[in-house]
């Protein structure tokens, strides 16, 4: 095990590296001038070339992209185009930090409703409960976003006055209920149909049958037996969605106003800030490979017959 992990992580920063150059490259060849989008309207040439050599964007380009890595390496990403004066990673991490509050209550709400339903109507399955649980899901999770949100604030806030209508207050805050009811509700009905489906591939299992006739009860097949197995391929899923709690909401965070990564993304991508640009999309792909290796690891946590050589 050990040393699987270890070779997984020596390939980590070459993966992160060939993210890192392939959008560098994109931000210098890209539509618009880095030194252009800085000075807006008051662009004077000379200006802009004394710019480019004290930034020295002047340089090869191998040289600009080494000189990013082994500052980025040290968690300076440069200075933000837009907001002059301002770190990059003064500006992000505030935002992520909010946007990962956010995610991660709206994810407890699927987890915490969408496993033990779907786990449940798949032992119902043959009765009405399983497809009325199946069809309401279906439909939570085809009612877009941005439907979701003012419902809620015209039942939450204007009809019912329990939470105020927009802004945050942090992860203990009334204002991060309806916004992670409108994220979570959609992941309910997401978690609800693949824990169905893999429970239900488990229990047609020959083991199970065994369990079974062997006069367990039916907590031990289910907890030990039955639930085991099928939390594998969940664990896959909330490894990635742990890791796109970096990532935020745009349309959430817009609509609600709320001071998160996923609006500041947005944000830079139209203001061509290419260093935020670069930075955030450094910090995702970090996030996405870890998380992948945590999935891996668990998997063999779960089951003691997976193990990697």
């Amino acid at each position: 095990m050990w040393k699987y992990i270890v070779g997984r992580l020596v390939w980590v920063p070459f993966l992160l590296i060939a993210v890192t150059f392939i959008t560098f490259i994109l931000g210098r060849f890209g539509p618009g001038d880095p030194v252009e989008v800085m000075m807006g309207t008051k662009y004077d040439p000379v200006v802009a070339e004394r710019i480019r050599s004290e930034m020295g964007l002047d340089k090869p380009v191998l040289v600009q992209f080494y000189h990013y890595i082994e500052n980025a390496s040290k968690g300076d990403f440069g200075e933000s185009l837009r907001y002059r004066g301002r770190s990059v990673a003064s500006l992000i991490a505030p935002k992520i930090i909010v946007s990962a509050k956010l995610s991660l209550v709206a994810l407890l709400i699927s987890i915490s409703i969408g496993l033990p339903l779907g786990f449940y109507i798949a032992h119902k399955q043959g009765t009405w409960i399983d497809p009325l649980i199946v069809s309401f899901s279906v439909f939570f999770m085809s009612i877009p976003i941005m439907i979701t949100i003012p419902f809620l604030l015209w039942i939450g806030c204007l009809k019912t006055n329990l939470v105020p209508c927009s802004g945050w207050g942090g992860l203990f805050d009334s204002r991060i209920i309806i916004p992670s009811l409108a994220m979570g509700i959609p992941g309910v009905a997401g978690m609800i149909r693949i824990m169905r489906a893999t429970t239900l591939d488990v229990l047609g299992q020959d083991y199970i049958r065994t369990a079974q006739s062997k006069g367990l009860n039916f907590f031990t097949v289910s907890t030990r037996h039955v639930f085991r197995n099928s939390i594998i391929p969940i664990v896959t899923i909330l490894a990635f969605s742990l890791a796109g709690l970096l990532g935020g909401a745009f349309i959430t965070e817009t609509i609600m106003g709320i001071p998160g990564i996923g609006r500041f993304s947005v944000e830079s991508i139209f203001n061509r800030d290419y260093p935020v640009i670069m930075a955030i999309t450094l910090i995702g792909a970090t996030a996405f490979v870890i998380a992948n290796l945590m999935a891996d690891i668990s998997y063999s946590i779960i089951d003691p017959r997976i193990r990697y050589k």
